[in-house]
């Protein structure tokens, strides 16, 4: 009953926020802040998570810490990019004006509504492992942490090497093909949805925690055939159509392993 509990404090939190996010959006004209604010979102459901569970104290501490640390690390790193580029909106969604052109702010309304529910799905592992009540962290609780730090390494890594490719004028026509992106053309992706898979693992040592196998699923889904993978495909070959091309057939698109000679 208590997961239902968490639920539904979120969503009471969560949709206004993301009404609020819609209308700030549209006066200032950049859709892209709903990145910032859905990255940030898994802070509050991290708190909601620690002060309403029930569960062993020590468990509540580590997965909030876990996931209020990735949380914030990721909105910061996005609220800078937004906040660098406005009033130059996303490239995805200036893709997404030109598409939905007909009823926009309609549309793009019940985008950010759809960005609010996917917070509340992705966080089931988060209601499960702090409603856990057994007074010991298991060992494959222990894994899924040490995956997390994995994570979240490489994708910090991998978005400072990306940041500091763009930062030089010089490679205004490149593309960044260095470091972590020499052996994967999204690394950033990648270690993103590893970081959920992370959460997935930890969840395996709670009641039920087998049900948060949706979270990495969906990532998944989302990264590769929604707003991930795809937008950014098609927005670098506008773009760089050759050159893209060519690291498109040389770079693994997903996992990273060796390019092709």
């Amino acid at each position: 009953m208590n997961l239902f509990v968490q639920i539904a404090i979120s969503a009471c939190i969560l949709i206004p926020l993301f009404a609020i996010c819609s209308a700030v959006s549209e006066r200032i004209k950049n859709y892209g802040i709903v990145d910032v604010v859905w990255s940030y979102s898994f802070s509050l459901v991290a708190l909601i998570c620690f002060f309403i569970s029930p569960g062993f104290f020590t468990r509540k501490v580590l997965i909030s810490l876990i996931a209020t640390l990735w949380s914030l690390r990721l909105g910061t790193y996005l609220l800078i990019r937004v906040s660098n580029h406005h009033p130059k909106e996303d490239s995805r969604y200036a893709q997404l004006r030109t598409d939905w052109n007909k009823n926009l702010k309609l549309k793009m309304a019940a985008f950010f509504q759809m960005q609010a529910i996917t917070v509340i799905i992705l966080s089931i592992p988060f209601y499960l492992i702090s409603s856990n009540s057994t007074a010991h962290i298991k060992a494959i609780e222990v894994l899924g942490v040490l995956l997390w730090i994995i994570a979240i390494a490489g994708e910090t890594l991998s978005d400072i090497q990306l940041a500091k490719f763009k930062k030089n004028p010089l490679n205004n026509s490149e593309v960044c093909s260095e470091g972590l992106w020499r052996y994967s053309r999204h690394p950033n992706y990648f270690f993103e949805w590893l970081i959920w898979v992370s959460y997935f693992i930890m969840a395996c040592g709670s009641p039920y925690g087998w049900i948060s196998i949706i979270s990495p699923i969906s990532i998944l889904y989302l990264l590769l055939k929604k707003t991930g993978v795809p937008m950014v495909e098609e927005q670098a070959l506008k773009k760089k159509r050759e050159k893209y091309t060519t690291y498109q057939n040389s770079t693994s698109m997903f996992i990273p392993w060796f390019p092709k000679k």
